[in-house]
Parts: C-alpha cells; sequence; structure tokens
C-alpha cells in the first residue's frame, strides 16, 4: 500500500478544521468581493476617467498580470516560510491596494492600483490552497473545498449586486473601500484561529527567475493588449514585444534548470498529470476571467442595464458555480473518484461557451441565464479539482510550489485570455460602430470610436448601433473561447486517476518529524 493510501488518525476534528478555515475563508471572500465589486462599475469608471477599450482591458490585465507574476513566489514561499505571516502579509498588501486605487483620478493611477491588488491577491489564492492542504487529507479535501466554492459563489454575488447600489448611490470609489473592513476583520480572525507548524527551512528566493519571468509574461501581455490598436500585429512593435518576451523565457527556463530552490521547479512538468493540468487550468482561466469581464460589458453596453441590474442578471452564472462546486466536492470526498466529474465539468464548459457565442442584443434574459449557469457549472467542477489532482501527486514538500503552479497558470491564462479578447472585442466594436454610424448618416461618438461609450448620453439611433456593436462583439468572443473547453477536456482524458491521500500536511509533517527523531 502506498504511503498516499496509508489511513491516519485525524489530528484535527471537523470543527477545529472549520474553526482554522474562518479567517482564510473571511480573507478569500475579501479577494473575491474586492474584485467583483469594482466589475460592473468598471464601465462607469472608465467613462468617468477618460478611459479607452483597451485601459478598460488593462485594468483587469494588471491585476491578472501581478497575481499570475507572484504567485509563484507566495507558493514557494509557504515551502519556506510560516505560511500564517505569509497570508496575513498578504492581506495587508491586497488591503493597501484597494484603499489607493478609491484615490484614482487617472486610468493610470488606477491600472498601477490594481496591479497592487493584484500582488496581495496572488498571495490569497496561493495560500488558502496551501494551507487548506496542511488541514485535510486530499481524500477530504474536496468536502472543504465546497466551502471554498461557496465562498467564492457568495463573493460574485455579492459583489456585482453590492458594487451596482454602491455606484448608483454613493459613487464608484466607495466600491474600493467596501473591503477593508472585512480585511481587519480576517487579519484578527486568522491570528485567533490559525496554528500551523513552524517552518525553519532558509529562504533562497530565486529574483533572476522572478524577474525574467515577470518581464518575458509582461511583454506578451502588452503585445497581445495594443496589437491591432495601437499598432498592426504585423509591425516592428509586434516584432520587439513577441521577441523580448521570447527571449526572457527562454532565459527563464534555464535560470530555473540550474538555481537550487527555483521559483517554478521544472522537474513537476515530468508529471503527467500536473502538465495535463496545467494545460486544463489555462482553459479555464480564460473562461473564468473572460466571463466575469465581459459580461459586465455586454449587460451595461448592449442591454443597456445599470451596474446595479447587471449584477442581479449575472447570478445564474453564479448560482451554476456554487452548486456544482459544492455538490461535487462533496462525492469526491465520498468516492475519492474525480476524473468522471471534471469530464462533466469540461462539457458543460465548452457547451455553456459555444451557447454564449449565439447571444447579440435581443437574447432573451432566460436563454442567457440557463448559458450562464452551464459555463458556472463548469467551472465549478474544475477550478478546485485541479489544485486537489496536483496536490495529490506531488511530493508535500512542495506543496506550495505545485499548488501555485497551477494558480500560476490559471491567472496566465486569464489575463492572456482577457488581453486577447478584448482586442478583439475592441477591433469588432470599433468597426461595427463605425460602419453602422457611415450606414445610418449618423455622427460619431465623442471621444472617438476607441473609447467606451456612454449609452446614457448618445442618442436614441447612435445607442442602438453601439449596443448592437457590443452585443454580436462579445458574443464573438465568447464563440472564439469555445474551443479551449475541448483541450481542457482532451487533457483531462488523459489523466490517470490516482486514489487520493488520507493523511494532512499536518500528518506527514509529524510522521517525519517522529521518523527523524528516531533516526537520531
Amino acid at each position: 500500500m502506498t504511503p498516499a493510501a496509508t489511513a491516519a488518525p485525524p489530528t484535527m476534528s471537523h470543527s477545529a478544521i472549520l474553526k482554522a478555515l474562518s479567517g482564510l475563508l473571511l480573507g478569500m471572500f475579501v479577494a473575491i468581493l474586492s474584485s467583483t465589486v469594482v466589475s460592473t462599475s468598471l464601465p462607469r469608471i472608465v467613462s468617468d476617467l477618460g478611459g479607452s477599450q483597451s485601459s478598460y482591458t488593462w485594468v483587469v490585465t494588471a491585476t491578472l498580470l501581478a497575481l499570475t507574476v507572484s504567485t509563484p513566489i507566495w507558493g514557494k514561499l509557504a515551502d519556506l516560510i510560516d505560511r500564517k505571516l505569509l497570508v496575513q502579509s498578504a492581506l495587508v498588501v491586497f488591503l493597501v491596494g484597494s484603499i489607493l486605487a478609491g484615490f484614482s483620478h487617472s486610468m493610470g493611477w488606477l491600472i498601477a492600483c490594481r496591479a497592487i491588488q493584484g500582488v496581495g491577491a496572488g498571495g490569497l489564492t496561493a495560500l488558502v490552497q496551501v494551507i487548506l492542504s496542511d488541514l485535510v487529507s486530499p481524500r477530504e479535501r474536496g468536502r472543504y473545498s465546497g466551502y471554498l466554492g461557496a465562498v467564492f459563489g457568495v463573493g460574485t454575488v455579492a459583489g456585482p449586486l453590492l458594487g451596482g447600489v454602491i455606484t448608483d448611490s454613493v459613487g464608484w470609489r466607495w466600491c474600493f473601500y467596501v473591503g477593508v473592513p472585512f480585511a481587519l476583520a480576517s487579519f484578527l480572525v486568522l491570528q485567533r484561529t490559525l496554528h500551523l507548524p513552524q517552518r525553519r527551512k532558509p529562504v533562497r528566493l530565486d529574483f533572476a527567475g522572478a524577474a525574467l519571468i515577470a518581464g518575458g509574461v509582461s511583454s506578451i501581455l502588452v503585445w497581445v493588449s495594443l496589437a491591432g490598436h495601437q499598432f498592426a500585429w504585423g509591425s516592428w512593435e509586434t516584432f520587439a514585444l513577441v521577441a523580448l518576451g521570447a527571449a526572457l523565457l527562454v532565459a527563464a527556463v534555464a535560470v530555473e534548470r540550474r538555481v537550487k530552490d527555483p521559483l517554478i521547479p521544472l522537474h513537476l512538468f515530468a508529471q503527467r498529470t500536473v502538465v495535463l493540468a496545467v494545460v486544463a487550468s489555462i482553459a479555464v482561466g480564460i473562461a473564468m476571467f473572460g466571463t466575469s469581464v465581459f459580461l459586465s460589458q455586454y449587460m451595461q453596453l448592449a442591454r443597456g442595464y445599470s451596474p446595479t441590474a447587471s449584477g442581479l442578471l449575472t447570478i445564474p452564472m453564479v448560482v451554476g458555480l456554487f452548486t456544482a462546486s459544492t455538490l461535487i466536492g462533496r462525492r469526491v470526498s465520498a468516492t475519492g473518484r474525480y476524473k468522471k466529474y471534471m469530464l462533466a465539468g469540461a462539457f458543460f464548459l465548452t457547451a455553456g461557451l459555444a451557447l454564449m457565442g449565439t447571444m447579440d442584443e435581443r437574447t432573451s434574459l432566460v436563454e442567457l441565464g440557463v448559458f450562464m449557469a452551464m459555463l458556472g457549472a463548469g467551472v465549478g467542477m474544475l477550478m478546485q479539482n485541479l489544485v486537489l489532482v496536483v496536490q495529490n501527486s506531488v511530493d508535500p514538500a512542495e506543496l506550495g510550489a505545485g499548488s501555485s503552479l497551477i494558480a500560476f497558470f490559471r491567472s496566465l491564462g486569464g489575463a492572456v485570455g482577457v488581453s486577447v479578447l478584448g482586442a478583439v472585442l475592441a477591433s469588432r466594436a470599433s468597426t461595427s460602430i463605425t460602419d453602422g454610424l457611415a450606414a445610418a448618416g449618423a455622427p460619431a461618438p465623442s471621444g472617438g470610436s476607441g473609447q467606451v461609450p456612454d449609452l446614457a448620453s448618445l442618442p436614441p439611433a447612435v445607442a442602438r448601433i453601439v449596443e448592437h456593436a457590443y452585443g454580436i462583439g462579445i458574443a464573438e468572443i465568447f464563440l472564439v473561447a469555445a474551443p479551449l473547453g475541448l483541450v481542457a477536456m482532451a487533457a483531462i482524458a488523459l489523466m490517470r486517476e490516482q486514489p487520493l491521500g488520507t493523511r494532512s500536511g499536518i500528518d506527514i509533517a509529524r510522521e517525519r518529524r517522529v521518523t527523524a527523531e528516531a533516526a537520531a
């Protein structure tokens, strides 16, 4: 019998685990709430600050880029030093970014503050999963991952609704302040309830690898965000940015192969399950982040709804995610089987994206709700289980690196996906608006066709043209993303289902300590 399958008496009861998780769940709620509360407000924020469709995309991309680059750093630190201190530090960074974002006076300031938020969110994203693995065995982790899914669902529902109400009443700046009391509460609860074994490994951070990965990913994201809008796809700027990004990433691989403690341990890619989970995570990241970003634009710019109403109208997607994550998490814990549920999730993901690709500004809200529920169910079945299968496969000493690897590629897929899909939308909407105005003989909206329009300030004839442009443009980007669901399905189909371990990280650490003391 393998060590992973050997049963060991649990060190903590169910109530003790929930008590220890309470601060983590509250911290995760803060990160989700602070992100989603802004989603319905972004069209208003960008319009007020005079931003363009490109800057709209970069408000989201900056957060995802910072989250992506910082996630493996937080994950590596989690294998070296006190995880409780790390998660509290991530909360503080996120809190500072949120407060500064509330004082934004320009798009540049807002984008920079969102990047600070992304660094803190990267810590919360990586560390919550790592600490959960300390407290709970892989076999039981599906049950507790359902709680994470529930918090994700509540934060995702509450955020847009709260953001819409705040934006329509006291103003969008308060969207960045609403998470402050929750963050302070999370910090205090973590201090009182979370008690983990101390780690005394020497800290050797791979600064060179971090800098090269950050530079390479940033270059690629700048290219996909600006190409086709600020410069042509076949221009010298494209060549320079792609060449720079590729060169930096190749150098990063060389550094990671040489250093003693690499930021991203390349030997993890020798495991088939890890590689396939990475591929599927990229698809999930594009679907998860892309949907949340562009659905708000669809509701407000293609349908003319207020931020509050647009938040209400996205509830079916969140209900699908919450229900699937909770129920499937419990089934995985009860049966120890996960592959068939993940395959079903990939099917729902593909079908949901494809059906969203058929919508326009006149699509029935009932139909749209069904499409969103399918998409949410697909993400809910996949998101937590992809982390679970990797944690079940890697050495316990590398749980932080393994968990953050999946979060890194999920965030990277989301960042690249939002940038690419945003560029496609900007080009499609601009062309459609220009053609529609020319055909109708109507004047162009003030600020130019590249600027995110304010429907309330447009003449009815022009508003209808803009609504149609964004209706078909946003549908097109969902259709472009649909084949990625098939990629995720193929990757999951190729996975070998392994028995889920029955020992938590604390159990394993205790056993290794006893063995080492006996040997001494």
